[in-house]
Parts: structure tokens; sequence; C-alpha cells
């Protein structure tokens, strides 16, 4: 299937993209600005866009993004260190975030004639996000059957929806994924920092995967304090 992935130029969306692109679907990457204090990001979705030989089309959302308020990633709150499992991490969610950016996704990938669309969200996510949740997922992809009948038929894909972060590492290597040319630090400064949720999530996954971390951490070894005794329960 011809497929768009929606990509952050996180090391999850690149991965994705990487073994999309091994399976010779994909058609393009498809990003959003809404404002983020991390927008770095963006700098490594086009990367892989380019290294993959794909378009790449940056959506402008800064304008809902400052209505999506109460969010360390777009507030002027500070981002909180510590493990995913944490409940200080749900200061971290963007109201609505996945559920707006696929809505658009689709239009994009029926404008396009895609025939689907595919979304990096693991289980990982699933203790602190809503909308990257299995159920969440599943009814999306019937609202849009809906959304586009007639018109279009896009299928939403979600291969690492019910996988870890370490498998994500795992996979992302088989297809050659190059790690370093992705970004998660919530922060947003010149390094990832080591010590937010998305840093030690990360740090984690390589270490479960067993597969080298080639990220350059600011504080590197913070991430084995702060995963002793934290296990996200898996919420669907």
């Amino acid at each position: 299937m011809k497929t768009l992935v929606v990509c952050s130029g996180g090391l999850d969306s690149v991965s994705l993209a990487h073994r999309i692109a091994a399976e010779g679907d994909l058609m393009g990457l498809i990003s959003f600005d809404y404002g983020q204090r991390h927008r770095v990001e963006l700098e490594y979705a086009a990367a892989c866009a380019k290294r993959l030989g794909v378009f790449h089309q940056i959506i402008d959302m800064r304008a809902i993004g400052s209505q999506l308020t109460g969010s360390a990633l777009t507030d002027d709150l500070d981002v909180p260190d510590g493990h995913y499992a944490e409940e200080t991490m749900r200061i971290t969610v963007v109201p609505n975030r996945n559920a707006i950016m696929l809505t658009v996704a689709f239009g994009v990938a029926a404008a396009r004639a895609a025939e689907a669309v595919a979304i990096a969200v693991h289980g990982g996510d699933h203790f602190i996000y809503p909308d990257c949740r299995p159920d969440f997922i599943d009814s999306f992809d019937a609202m849009q059957r809906h959304a586009l009948d007639g018109y279009a038929s896009v299928k939403l894909l979600a291969p690492y929806v019910n996988g870890s972060k370490a498998d994500i590492v795992s996979d992302g290597a088989k297809h050659k994924t190059p790690f370093v040319e992705t970004w998660s630090c919530y922060k947003g400064e010149t390094k990832h920092c080591g010590r937010c949720g998305t840093c030690v999530e990360r740090r984690e996954a390589f270490h479960l995967a067993g597969v080298d971390d080639p990220t350059d951490y600011a504080d590197p070894d913070f991430w084995k304090a702060a995963t002793a005794g934290f296990s996200a329960e898996e919420v669907r």
C-alpha cells in the first residue's frame, strides 16, 4: 500500500519510516509544527525524508497548538525529569494531539491518493497518552472509513501499538535506522538531556533491546536510577 508516515523526527517514527521504506510502500512523510519546544525534531524528519528519497510536508499547526494549553511541550512549564510511569509526566500531554494530526494526515493522504497512513504509537505510550492506545487506533480507523466513504479508502497502520519501545529499537536496527539521526528529548536543548521521560525511555529501550545507543546525553547515567522500581502499566 502507498503509505504516508506521520513522522515527528523521533526514534519511533523514523524507525517506522525505514520499516515502511524497506517494504517498498513509503510514499512520503508528514510532520506537524504545533509550537513544540523541541521543534528541532522536525529537522530530523526532513533529513529522514531526504535519506529515503520521498517528499516531506510540514503542516503549520502553531495557531492550534497555542490553544492546546496546559502542556509542558507548548507552555512555559518545566518538562519533568524521571520515568514515563510517573504521574508527573502527564504534564507532557497535548490534548487530542494525535487525533488532530491524524485527521489532517488522512485528508492529505486522500488528496494524494495514498492507501494508508502509518503512525508509530507504542505500548509505552499507553500509560500517559490516551490517543496512543489500541482502542483509540481502532476507533479512529473506523471513524475515517465513514469520513471518507465513497471518496477514498485509507487504512490506519500502527504496527508498534502493542509493542514496547525496545521492540522499536530492535525493529529499527533490523531496518538500518540511523538512530543518531533521530530526536527524542522534550526539553529542546542542544543535546539530549538524558533526564526527561523521553530520554529515560529512549536509553532504557536501547538497554533492553541490547543495541548500542549512539545518543549523546547531557546526563548519560540518570536513566538507571529513574527506571529502578518503575514499570508503566499498559492501558487498553
